[in-house]
């Protein structure tokens, strides 16, 4: 597996092991972690801390060039929210572990630039299975769904 995902996959069994939901994401700058997270809407009681975004936020205030040179990877597609992040800091590409279980607009950010590489990764997608088959209401909020 490739080290950087792998670090992304560690995330996600963190935030699972924290009682959160099991998504992971780490930001990669010239060849280095600088940012990493994972879910914790449920641990911090927040709406708005999905993998992805607890990672920009754990990286710390970057200068705008930084993004646009920046990989952002991810154990499973990113949904609207953390894709419109993706956009507004222009993060050139994604590196999803997984879109089997969720698919968040990845046709919208291919159309406005954003590089996808899926990976299709066994640990992710059977982490997210498990998950979402032991927790189905939770998962629903996490998404917005019912």
């Amino acid at each position: 597996m490739d080290p950087f995902m792998q670090a992304a996959l560690e995330e996600a069994r963190q935030g699972l092991a924290e009682g959160g939901i099991p998504i992971g994401s780490v930001l990669v700058l010239d060849g280095r972690i600088v940012g990493r997270g994972h879910n914790r809407r449920v641990q911090q009681g927040s709406a708005v801390l999905h993998a992805e975004m607890d990672c920009l936020e754990n990286a710390g205030r970057l200068k705008a060039g930084d993004y646009r040179r920046a990989v952002l990877y991810t154990t499973l597609s990113p949904c609207d929210m953390c894709s419109g992040a993706v956009l507004l800091y222009k993060i050139p590409k994604i590196v999803i572990g997984e879109n089997q279980t969720f698919q968040g607009p990845e046709d919208y950010l291919r159309t406005r630039g954003v590089e996808l590489e899926i990976q299709y990764d066994p640990a992710c997608i059977r982490l997210m299975r498990e998950f979402i088959q032991a927790n189905p209401g939770l998962w629903n909020e996490d998404i917005g769904e019912k």
